[in-house]
């Protein structure tokens, strides 16, 4: 069983979702892009139970409120969500699980916090939105963000409305790695049934501005949180090297970095599946990461 939260925000209201006894360690469960607190719907109820888990949705998506119209959404955007979530809950120090871009949220929001996080989970994600090496492709990403959200104001285009059945099928093309039973938990929280059809919550723009950040910074950044990092990568996912296309080379100087620099102190553990595991297959990541919440001030052991 869970229960529904709202935390009021200067433009609306911030939503969650928590599991578990209200005394329990606190875990601040994160969401990737265009995706809902619902992605840890079948995870959490194999977790262990002394935890108390809230998944938040972050702004612009699930059942929080779009952010106010002119702005953009920025990956700090999404960290200040947390520091507002943290903040209604009252919780000085907790762990961070956060799933692709949740992760890199997650991250961040350890860099910048460190003295709040205990432990750091990145399911299918490395910690990082990295921009692109190249300077002149590094300007392109910046000025494609500031032309796409002129560009949406401009059409002003109403959301559109899809019958259930294309509402579904409609997301399973666009993320490969989902189920069809996992498409359905996250369109749940991620439409809302309207006369015309079912109309997905997402704020249209939230297309992400990538944190322009070097391999080194990465590497030295995650040794201010060492011995605390749990990294679980799926086979089948986005981020196993000899799979990745040279575009991703970044990603794969990254995860390189990890495993020789910092092998003693951030576990990596590759497990079967997609980018999704942890909704599609939970049970292939919950053992890992109920080892790595139970274990105390050390490692746990894989």
């Amino acid at each position: 069983m869970f229960s529904e939260l709202k935390f009021p925000v200067p433009w609306g209201h911030m939503a969650a979702k928590a599991w578990g006894p209200l005394e329990g360690h606190p875990v601040l469960c994160l969401h990737g892009w265009l995706d809902n607190a619902n992605t840890f719907d079948k995870l959490i109820p194999l977790l262990p139970k002394d935890c108390y888990y809230v998944a938040m949705d972050f702004s612009g998506h699930g059942l929080s409120s779009h952010r106010p119209a002119g702005s953009a959404y920025h990956l700090l955007d999404y960290v200040s969500d947390v520091c507002r979530v943290a903040a209604a809950l009252q919780w000085r120090r907790f762990t961070l699980m956060g799933h692709s871009m949740g992760g890199a949220v997650a991250g961040m929001f350890c860099f910048l916090y460190p003295e709040m996080v205990d432990k750091l989970i990145l399911l299918e994600s490395l910690g990082f939105l990295l921009a692109p090496e190249d300077t002149e492709a590094w300007l392109k990403s910046k000025r494609v963000v500031i032309d796409r959200l002129l560009s949406l104001e401009a059409k002003q285009q109403a959301p559109k409305a899809r019958s259930p059945e294309a509402a579904l099928q409609r997301l399973l093309e666009a993320n490969r790695h989902l189920t069809a039973e996992g498409g359905a938990i996250l369109l749940q929280r991620g439409a809302t049934e309207t006369p015309a059809g079912l109309v997905y919550n997402r704020d249209m723009r939230v297309h992400t501005n990538r944190e322009s950040l070097t391999v080194e910074q990465c590497v030295k950044l995650l040794q201010k949180i060492q011995d605390r990092v749990l990294i679980i990568v799926a086979q089948d996912g986005l981020l196993i090297p000899h799979k990745l296309d040279s575009r991703n080379h970044f990603v794969k100087a990254l995860r390189k970095a990890f495993e020789s620099t910092l092998k003693e102190h951030i576990q990596i553990a590759e497990v079967p599946g997609s980018h999704f595991v942890h909704l599609n297959e939970p049970k292939a990541v919950s053992g890992i990461i109920s080892n790595f919440l139970m274990v105390q001030n050390a490692r746990a052991r894989l």
